[in-house]
């Protein structure tokens, strides 16, 4: 694995991050709680993996998420009196690195970053999620772990949950998923290299024509089938469940692990 800290996305929140997983170390008991969410379980798996393969002993605890409270409720999580506490708060809004407060607890909040991209050096704005934070904490404590590393492509899942892609590009999506495919953690291919993908994902797709494309796809050059997944996907662009950008990671960029038959998005 490559060290996703050194990246620039992680430029902001690495200090902090490299404390968080230093107090880890240096605990003898560590409670990992967070949402009884998808979210949740992604974040808490990634730390819960490395304490395994490193032995530090933990527990772990769900609590109820935020959108099955009242508005007015307090958090659902708690500070144990013991050891030291990791709170994996996938719903909370995004903060600014300056402002997180300083406690004996871990908290894991999205934190704002931003990013150059293109010849042009634009500057583009996101977030780092709870997911992606775990996940670079679970490599810093077992960078080598038998777990960790079984996990590690599961991290991008948190910024592909995420509501940013449902407006605009996620420029931090785009660089996580970018660096787990130089690293080798998984491979991006187009739709037609999935063998099966779930069903209903992309409203309007024709699952015939698409079986079709991928029959003829291995004898396509580059620009051919550029035209037919354009040609496949036209329809599907008048549809409003599904936002331009997220159709496109879908058509051009879905996730597998080695030579896994589902990709990382249909399984969530």
């Amino acid at each position: 694995m490559r060290d996703v800290l050194t990246t620039p996305m992680f430029a902001p929140a690495a200090s902090v991050l490299l404390n968080h997983a230093a107090a880890i170390k240096e605990t003898d008991m560590v409670h990992i709680t967070g949402p009884a969410s998808l979210e949740g379980v992604l974040a808490i798996g990634q730390i819960e993996a490395a304490c395994l393969d490193v032995g530090v002993k933990y527990r772990r605890r769900f609590f109820t998420p935020r959108h099955h409270l009242p508005r007015d409720a307090p958090a659902a999580w708690s500070i144990e009196s013991t050891g030291l506490t990791v709170v994996v708060d996938v719903e909370e809004a995004t903060w600014e690195i300056e402002d997180l407060p300083s406690n004996k607890h871990i908290h894991l909040v999205p934190l704002q970053t931003s990013v150059e991209l293109g010849s042009k050096n634009r500057r583009f704005g996101g977030a780092l999620d709870a997911v992606v934070q775990a996940g670079a904490i679970a490599a810093m404590l077992a960078p080598n772990g038998r777990r960790v590393r079984k996990l590690r492509p599961y991290i991008s899942l948190g910024l592909w949950l995420r509501a940013a892609l449902d407006t605009n590009m996620d420029p931090i999506h785009s660089m996580v998923v970018n660096h787990l495919g130089e690293e080798g953690t998984l491979r991006l291919v187009p739709l037609p290299e999935v063998a099966q993908p779930a069903a209903d994902m992309i409203p309007g797709l024709s699952e015939r024509q698409l079986a079709r494309l991928r029959k003829v796809w291995p004898t396509m050059d580059v620009d051919q089938r550029s035209m037919a997944l354009s040609e496949l996907l036209l329809p599907c662009l008048t549809m409003d469940e599904l936002s331009t950008p997220r159709l496109e990671e879908l058509a051009w960029h879905r996730m597998l692990v080695g030579d896994g038959e589902v990709d990382l998005a249909s399984q969530v």
